[in-house]
């Protein structure tokens, strides 16, 4: 005769990691209540669920209104990683929406997310620096990461942080850079991305590069770099196999060579012939940002009798496909044949 036999294994529809959802509108209100809860496996599975509402901005919303970013703040001081996990992976997915991004701004969580600068879960330190790439990426955040003075803190992350973290962590300063560059320069960011600008990883190279561009448009920033003798590093990028990294490196010279001693770092560390071989690049922007280069580096007595030798590489882009590198190299040949 057959028995009935109970199963020792719950349903398959079942997520014995997620706290079960309240029907309809009490499901978000419940979830807060869970995340102040003494027992950590209660909150453990609340943010577990919370980290798939948020995906939706109508959930982000209501969960922004029910004074949610508070609760999650005191949790990313929470003992136990799994907790600061999840919750800095909240924060990120919220970031994602504006309604999450202008909350995160209005509950200043800013500062409490820093305080996992120093992290010992990798995972933790990346969902931070996710979400505060996300948030610079509007003037409001960046604006937001340069009043909570973290330029130097992330410049000084740079050193030791992972490779992905780093590239992250560049990819903010890319936006911060655009509010503060006094900030970073007090902070020795020129001598840290100095170094890197010979890392083995594409993407690092290329952003420090494009970093420096932005530091060198100030006088300061210039000044620096040729104090640092950052100049021939960047023209050795100009040889680099990735096009972005010319490019970057193109522009930082640029920036480098507007003023009289940028000019003639960049001129005794052999730029004029480098630059001339990238005008016939394949890709644009190192064409446009090289002839610029070539530009100022003629207004030196010394760089306009070099190019004046030969400008036949510079007229071939008269004829250009880009209407913006046309315009450039008819600024050149006019700077360079320029005759008193």
């Amino acid at each position: 005769m057959a028995q009935a036999r109970t199963s020792s294994y719950l349903p398959p529809d079942i997520d014995p990691t997620k706290t079960s959802l309240a029907f309809g509108e009490r499901a978000l209100p419940k979830l807060k209540e869970e995340l102040q809860d003494p027992q950590l496996i209660t909150r453990q599975r609340a943010l577990m669920a919370l980290c798939d509402l948020v995906h939706d901005p109508e959930n982000v919303y209501q969960a922004a209104n029910l004074g949610f970013l508070e609760s999650l703040k005191n949790l990313l001081y929470d003992q136990d990683s799994t907790i600061r996990e999840k919750t800095t992976e909240i924060f990120y997915t919220m970031a994602g929406h504006s309604i999450g991004r202008e909350g995160i701004l209005r509950s200043d969580i800013i500062i409490a997310l820093s305080h996992l600068l120093d992290d010992p879960v990798d995972i933790c330190r990346r969902n931070m620096h996710q979400t505060f790439e996300m948030l610079s990426e509007l003037p409001a955040g960046s604006a937001a990461l340069v009043d909570s003075d973290l330029l130097p803190l992330l410049v000084n992350k740079l050193e030791s942080e992972l490779e992905d973290i780093q590239v992250l962590i560049l990819d903010t300063l890319h936006y911060c850079l655009k509010i503060d560059v006094v900030q970073a320069l007090n902070a020795g960011a020129v001598d840290i991305l100095k170094r890197k600008l010979t890392h083995p990883s594409v993407d690092i190279r290329s952003k420090a590069a494009y970093a420096i561009m932005q530091i060198c448009v100030p006088l300061a920033g210039k000044d620096r770099v040729c104090q640092e003798e950052v100049v021939p590093l960047l023209i050795q990028l100009l040889e680099d196999s990735d096009s972005e990294v010319r490019a970057n490196a193109a522009g930082s010279l640029m920036n480098i060579t507007i003023t009289t001693r940028g000019k003639y770092a960049a001129y005794h560390a052999g730029a004029i012939p480098k630059l001339l071989t990238l005008v016939t690049d394949s890709q644009s922007r190192v064409r446009l940002n090289c002839l610029k280069s070539l530009t100022t580096l003629s207004e030196a007595p010394e760089g306009r009798n070099l190019l004046l030798k030969d400008v036949s590489l510079i007229q071939g882009c008269l004829a250009d496909s880009s209407e913006a590198v046309r315009r450039a190299a008819t600024i050149a040949l006019q700077v360079i044949q320029w005759k008193p």
